[in-house]
């Protein structure tokens, strides 16, 4: 799928460009495009290939303590297949399967891999509802679940697709925390932002799966663009994915993690529901404040 290059990139990559040229003007003392490029080369390298990824909203159903529930402090959250419900609450979200493999970047140590990052992840299930908040699910909290990153910096979890719901590019939740202590301590992430899903992914799902029926007509109603999260840049936030919804996909995503005081947060753009909110015509869906 092609993709336009996004009004954030497109800022970020001339600010970067100018930066570049600047910093290898002086350096050589000339004007030598080489050094230039080399430079810029060189700026990539150090922090691995990898954006920062922007701050966003967390919406109005973390689970993270934040707004009423805290699952990190629950036993039983750190896992890996977050299909399932947990601890005292039992159930399976249906859907199309999906694993979902984050690369951590530490942009505060150039790049390297984010060993030891963990990643609270959480999203919206095939009714366009979110466990522990919506009617119906409150007595679930399947779709969410914490992952510690290995030496490689990567995190994966198995899921499900999840739906577009009205208002919303379909999109994944997650939030960065320095260490396992910090996250099951429900405090102190260092990174919140979410996930963009491409466009050609879901019309495939919902067109295969009579379970995201609804989505269909969402998603005709919403573009990355319009989207109230997405819609002032989504390069670094949009997903690459593999596979078919008859076998499973593989969602993919290299997060660059910078510093907490130096997240940079987004605009946030236009959109008619704020923080991520299922408005009231969806499954389970509150009106908005």
């Amino acid at each position: 799928m092609k993709v336009l290059m996004s009004r954030r990139r497109a800022l970020f990559s001339l600010a970067t460009a100018g930066a570049a040229a600047v910093a290898a003007g002086c350096a050589s003392g000339s004007n030598d495009p080489t050094a230039t490029a080399t430079t810029a080369s060189a700026t990539t390298a150090q922090s691995g290939g990898a954006t920062a990824a922007p701050q966003e909203t967390a919406g109005p159903y973390p689970g993270d303590g934040s707004n009423g529930p805290n699952i990190l402090v629950q036993s039983g959250v750190v896992r890996s297949d977050i299909t399932r419900s947990f601890d005292s609450y039992s159930g399976v979200a249906q859907g199309v399967p999906m694993t979902l493999e984050l690369t951590l970047r530490d942009l505060a140590a150039s790049g390297a891999a984010g060993k030891g990052m963990a990643v609270y992840v959480w999203h919206c299930d095939r009714d366009g509802n979110y466990s522990l908040y919506s009617d119906g699910v409150t007595e679930q909290n399947y779709l969410r679940g914490v992952q510690v990153a290995g030496t490689d910096g990567k995190v994966t979890f198995t899921s499900i697709f999840p739906a577009c719901y009205s208002g919303r590019w379909p999109h994944i939740h997650f939030e960065v925390y320095d260490s396992l202590e910090t996250a099951v301590a429900g405090r102190n992430a260092r990174l919140t932002s979410q996930i963009a899903l491409p466009q050609d992914t879901c019309e495939s799902v919902f067109a295969h799966d009579s379970g995201y029926a609804r989505s269909v007509g969402n998603l005709a109603q919403v573009t990355l663009a319009s989207d109230n999260v997405f819609g002032d840049g989504w390069d670094a936030e949009l997903a690459t994915v593999t596979g078919a919804p008859s076998s499973g996909l593989r969602v993919s995503l290299t997060v660059g993690v910078a510093e907490k005081s130096q997240n940079t947060q987004s605009g946030n753009g236009s959109g008619p529901q704020p923080g991520g909110r299922p408005p009231a015509d969806a499954p389970g869906g509150r009106p908005a404040r």
